[in-house]
């Protein structure tokens, strides 16, 4: 009688348990590894079912089983035929041979199939052969893509041999392409801070106040401007001090009258205040009283301090042509020691000269600044669409102020207000006030 394979209905306890642990790992893991594919062999003596799992290939697996297969009915073939041989031999008829081997091997125990998956591994190896595969066929695909036919290769030099392929660049540079690894340039911030400044700047430009001023004239005024260069030189401070001393006496005097006797009172009352506002280190109220050779007590210039701040409102914060000074001067590329020189240069001689900061706004004499410098030295193109773009005024708005410009730097030499002349004279300013001032400026363009 045949026997078939037992497969239990009951397992220990321990086995159950341990089933519920694999159960419980099985549901983090990507791939499940037990979907029932153990298969019970015939019970040995010792009562231990054995089961096996086979990590190979599926599609490996039946491939091997098949050609077994067909090794074993060969050999089956090949035995029946000896067997029926030898049976011709011996007198029995070779059907009841057939006949009899036949029952013989249906009563033969067959071992159960068993079939088994690919593991986590072999799944991921594939995986990854397909994706390599799939990365080379796609670049392949690109390449093919990107090439170009010979055809299309011949067009584009014949267009460029007619003329036809020529595109002209970018005019436009960016000026702050170099500062992208510079946090303090604020390059995400740079465009809105300048927008800004640009809606502010009214706030403190000045009017023509000398109306308003019964002892002060425009030449008094241009006087004191030559002392405080001096004196800002002599302490050497910053640049923004200088220009928002100038800024703070010239509001001061549009807003209040100031006998001729307080003029320079309210000269270094102002660069006391800059000072305290820019400087790390600001010059100390003796150094003033010193400088202005006794004129005046400490208490006077505390007292004139307060009443400054008292009538600006302590607003302070103002755009000042040195603001725009420098952004300018960034975007009139290529920017050296000679351009910065002359541009400050020009700037200086202008901020000493009334009619030019009542007339422009900041940014105006700033953008004017630059136009003149860049005629000066003759750096073609006198205005870019770099220059356009970053100080949104065109070549014919700074043509006018740009000619007062260098007016004043052609009657510098000999002017008797030299405090710029001889500030720029210096080898470490490149001399740049020795330069021939621009010919023909209306003509140019």
């Amino acid at each position: 009688m045949a026997s078939r394979a037992i497969v239990p209905n009951e397992q220990p306890r321990g086995e159950n348990n341990k089933q519920k642990n694999v159960a419980a790992e099985g549901r983090n893991r990507r791939v499940l590894q037990d979907i029932g594919n153990l298969v019970a062999k015939q019970a040995e003596p010792g009562g231990a079912n054995v089961s096996k799992r086979n990590t190979r290939n599926f599609r490996s697996q039946l491939l091997a089983n098949g050609q077994a297969a067909a090794e074993k009915n060969k050999k089956s073939s090949t035995e029946l035929v000896n067997g029926a041989v030898v049976a011709a031999a011996n007198g029995v008829s070779v059907a009841n041979f057939i006949a009899a081997t036949k029952v013989e091997q249906a009563q033969k125990p067959t071992e159960p199939e068993v079939i088994v998956i690919s593991s986590d591994e072999d799944c991921e190896e594939k995986k990854e052969k397909k994706q390599v595969v799939k990365g080379r066929t796609t670049r392949a695909r690109s390449a093919m893509k990107n090439a170009k036919a010979f055809s299309s290769v011949l067009t584009a030099r014949s267009k460029a041999a007619c003329g036809l392929a020529y595109k002209p660049k970018d005019l436009v540079e960016n000026i702050d392409a170099t500062d992208d690894d510079n946090e303090l340039a604020a390059v995400e911030y740079i465009d809105e801070i300048y927008k800004y400044y640009k809606l502010t700047e009214e706030d403190g430009c000045v009017h023509d106040y000398m109306g308003s001023q019964p002892d002060v004239n425009a030449k008094m005024r241009s006087i004191l401007m030559d002392w405080l260069i001096e004196v800002h030189r002599k302490f050497e401070l910053m640049p923004e001090t200088l220009y928002l001393t100038i800024n703070i006496v010239d509001r001061f005097l549009s807003m209040k009258t100031v006998p001729r006797k307080e003029l320079q009172l309210v000269g270094i009352s102002s660069m006391l205040i800059a000072s305290k506002y820019e400087e790390i280190w600001a010059p100390e109220v003796n150094d003033f009283v010193c400088i202005s050779d006794n004129a005046y007590v400490r208490e006077q210039v505390l007292l004139m301090e307060k009443t400054i701040l008292g009538n600006l409102e302590w607003y302070l914060t103002v755009p000042t042509p040195y603001v725009f000074l420098l952004r300018y001067i960034k975007a009139s590329t290529p920017s050296d020691k000679e351009m910065e020189s002359m541009v400050f240069f020009l700037a200086e001689l202008s901020l000493m000269h009334y009619p030019t900061v009542t007339l422009y706004c900041p940014s105006v004499i700033a953008a004017s600044a630059v136009y003149a410098g860049r005629c000066t030295l003759e750096r073609s193109p006198f205005w870019t669409e770099t220059l356009k773009h970053y100080t949104s005024y065109s070549e014919e708005q700074l043509r006018d102020c740009a000619k007062l410009m260098v007016n004043l730097h052609s009657d510098a030499p000999e002017s008797k207000l030299r405090a710029v002349y001889k500030k720029f004279c210096s080898p470490d300013r490149c001399a740049v006030a020795l330069l021939t001032p621009a010919k023909n400026f209306s003509a140019q363009s």
